[in-house]
């Protein structure tokens, strides 16, 4: 049976979508500055002229990535809750991120780096870490609502509390996988949570 045949924006939808990925995997390989647009388009499978042809230059293609991780990682956040079974997805979701950890820090530490080399894209770097800790105070807001507990400081403290330990638990992991457990962030939550619900 024929294949069917994708339409002109089904195309141009996934062949961005495999520049992206490719980019992914190439900035967490060589780094941001490291990867050129000539070996985003071959890994790809594409041209030079395909990448231009859907993005005008690098700087744009960082800030689509960013914006794509961003609302997959808000989606798998806000899917997890805050009861006791959204705490084991949370540990089950952490154990899978830990299999590719170093994966995933390579790429966000070099988005990070980009940011700091070239000031113009931090204001998307701030929107998407903006939106990541709007996510975590939604979550503890109803955590706290649910409990009928008065949260001890604004909900948007506390997320940025949270979204910063997260950063630096995931470090710690990396340079010590032995000694850190996969879900030592849902542990350091979990914490906190109890703490900041007396």
């Amino acid at each position: 049976m024929p294949s069917k045949r994708l339409t002109r924006e089904e195309s141009r939808a996934r062949t961005r979508d495999l520049l992206l990925d490719a980019a992914a995997a190439l900035f967490a390989e060589r780094g941001v500055n490291g990867t050129s647009v000539e070996q985003i388009a071959e890994r790809a499978g594409f041209t030079r002229g395909a990448f231009y042809g859907n993005f005008a230059d690098k700087h744009e293609l960082v800030r689509e990535l960013l914006h794509r991780r961003t609302e997959q990682e808000l989606v798998e956040v806000r899917a997890l809750g805050g009861d006791a079974e959204g705490y084991a997805r949370l540990r089950e979701w952490n154990r899978e991120r830990a299999e590719h950890l170093e994966e995933w820090l390579a790429l966000r530490l070099e988005l990070l780096l980009h940011a700091l080399r070239h000031p113009e894209a931090r204001p998307a770097l701030a929107q998407r870490e903006g939106l990541a800790r709007d996510a975590h105070a939604q979550a503890l807001t109803a955590r706290f609502r649910e409990r009928g507990v008065a949260p001890p400081a604004d909900p948007q403290q506390l997320a940025l509390i949270v979204h910063a330990l997260e950063d630096g638990l995931l470090l710690q992991r990396m340079l010590a996988p032995e000694r850190l457990p996969a879900d030592v962030v849902v542990d350091a939550v979990e914490l906190l949570d109890r703490l900041w619900s007396r």
